[in-house]
């Protein structure tokens, strides 16, 4: 876990890939209380760490995410998402199949609770994303994804959906390799701070991506 940033109110760090976001069924090392046990080894907290888990990233997916400190901070910040200023991008390599140089995706998605899958339903929530392409080779093509709502599963539906299925996706690509790494990383976060209201941006450098083509 690489920490990016932090103060009283907020601590971001760069998740690594196949890490939960928090305790589940796996019993797996989890980011949350990995992130807790930095908190309370660094500044020598008594008693349980209180950190707020604002937004969630898949387990298979690494990159950017931030933790509230405080329930004010994470009550602030939850708003920001719901509101849609909440600013999330991603990087992901997509198959081509003649992909638009840029475009805008917007769906209604709904998600199969028991078999967790997400599918394309008129009686689901509305999802919308826009993306650019930065690069192609073979078959392939690196995108960012400008993502304007927090959907289950969002960009891997949506592209695969329009036969652009993400590289290494398992549960939305027919083609994918067994036990490849799938290829979406959270590339940048963008949010209002919670307590002085100063504009606050994130990222984990093109550089840092672990998916290049």
């Amino acid at each position: 876990m690489k920490v990016l940033y932090e103060d009283n109110h907020l601590l971001v760090v760069e998740k690594p890939v196949n890490i939960p976001m928090q305790a589940d069924s796996s019993k797996d090392e989890d980011l949350l209380s990995m992130a807790k046990s930095y908190i309370k080894e660094k500044y020598n907290k008594p008693g349980e760490v209180y950190l707020g888990l604002v937004h969630r990233l898949d387990r298979p997916v690494g990159g950017v995410c931030v933790f509230a400190r405080t329930s004010k901070a994470a009550g602030r910040l939850s708003r920001q998402v719901q509101d849609h200023t909440f600013k999330k991008t991603y990087l992901a390599v997509v198959e081509d199949h003649g992909l638009k140089d840029q475009d805008h995706f917007e769906d209604c998605l709904l998600k199969d609770e028991r078999r967790n899958i997400v599918r394309i339903d008129p009686k689901g929530k509305l999802a919308s994303l826009d993306y650019e392409v930065l690069k192609r080779k073979d078959d392939l093509a690196l995108v960012k994804v400008y993502l304007h709502t927090g959907r289950s599963h969002q960009i891997r539906v949506q592209f695969a959906s329009r036969n652009h299925p993400l590289w290494g996706d398992q549960k939305y690509n027919k083609n994918a390799i067994p036990n490849r790494q799938i290829a979406l990383w959270s590339y940048e976060l963008s949010f209002h701070h919670p307590v002085t209201d100063e504009v606050m941006v994130f990222n984990s450098p093109i550089d840092r991506y672990p998916f290049s083509i």
